[in-house]
């Protein structure tokens, strides 16, 4: 007879759990685990800098516009004069002359930027503005103008660093604007970074009739960069010669982003020049020294840019050359030359 309500009947019928279950699921959770661990370590090993060690050499240095005034990036837009904000002077010469990028070279730059437009007569001036009433004591745009009135401006008309009190270089730009003809004979083995400042086909095509008839090793030592379309005529024109702009830098990261913790340089980062702002880099595999090793093995040189990258920031005094990576060999964009360089020991 069986006493009804000690649950005896039930827990001897209950079905018993198949031995060793629990142990086979636990043993392949373990395996799990251990393969996710070694593909997590093989990723660090593969794209650790700290593990590569220090590089040999140290950081070329790019001096934006030659060596130039700067000024307050505060509150600054698209719209904004930046002539009319310029910090106390420190030194004597204007962006985009001769006598600013030899100033530049002569303290220790590698490679120097400046600004090309296309004028009314079809030549290729050196200035940087939209238009001419910021800095000088013209109106319109360079292409209203042919060459011969835009040398007869005042480059220096419109600095000031006190809100308009003074004009320090006021009477001291006359005839200084160059063509990039003169820049080319003025710095004949130099490294160049052309920057087409008007978005537009014909800028391209304009540059690229420029530089075809230079020997290739002379192509070499040059770097264009600038909007879409008007880097993209040049180019296509003379593929020879290393370029960038905002496409072709966000192809070669989004690219490289999805290959290069296998070490792989996608076809897309190629012969390019990258101008990548650091808190960006910090996304890049390899971050800093495996990533400008293996661009560089791609024929691709990476500038670093201060800050977001927004109006040009420079590592431009102490404190931002201390933000440079530890062991940085690729490029340091700079607004002052003269202060960091000797920083960085040249």
């Amino acid at each position: 007879m069986t006493e009804r309500g000690t649950g005896t009947a039930v827990s001897d019928n209950a079905p018993e759990k198949p031995p060793g279950r629990g142990r086979r699921w636990r043993r392949r959770l373990t395996i799990a685990l251990a393969v996710v661990l070694l593909a997590a370590a093989g990723l660090y090993v593969g794209n650790s800098s700290t593990l590569a060690g220090t590089p040999p050499g140290g950081p070329f240095l790019l001096a934006h516009r030659g060596l130039a005034q700067t000024f307050d990036l505060a509150g600054v837009t698209n719209d904004t004069c930046t002539a009319e904000r310029i910090h106390p002077p420190e030194h004597p010469y204007l962006e985009n002359t001769l006598a600013s990028m030899r100033a530049a070279f002569a303290a220790g730059a590698d490679l120097v930027e400046f600004d090309v437009q296309v004028t009314r007569d079809g030549r290729l001036a050196v200035f940087h503005d939209a238009t001419l009433q910021c800095r000088t004591d013209g109106t319109g745009t360079v292409g209203d103008h042919t060459l011969a009135e835009l040398r007869g401006l005042d480059l220096g008309y419109g600095y000031t660093s006190d809100g308009g009190r003074t004009f320090p270089f006021r009477g001291k730009g006359v005839g200084l604007l160059p063509t990039v003809e003169e820049v080319l004979a003025e710095f004949p083995d130099r490294e160049l970074l052309i920057h087409l400042k008007v978005e537009g086909a014909a800028e391209g095509e304009a540059l690229a009739d420029l530089l075809a008839p230079l020997p290739r090793q002379r192509r070499d030592t040059l770097t264009v960069y600038g909007g879409d379309q008007a880097v993209g005529t040049f180019a296509a024109r003379l593929p020879d010669v290393r370029v960038t702009s905002k496409k072709i830098m966000q192809d070669c990261m989004v690219a490289y982003l999805a290959v290069g913790w296998t070490g792989h340089v996608p076809d897309a980062c190629r012969h390019r020049q990258l101008h990548l702002p650091q808190r960006y880099g910090r996304l890049m595999w390899g971050w800093p020294n495996r990533f400008v090793s293996r661009m560089r093995e791609a024929d691709t040189r990476v500038i670093v840019v201060n800050g977001s990258g927004g109006f040009s920031e420079g590592f431009d005094d102490a404190d931002d050359v201390d933000a440079i990576p530890a062991g940085w060999t690729g490029g340091v964009w700079t607004n002052r030359i003269d202060v960091v360089a000797p920083l960085l020991g040249r």
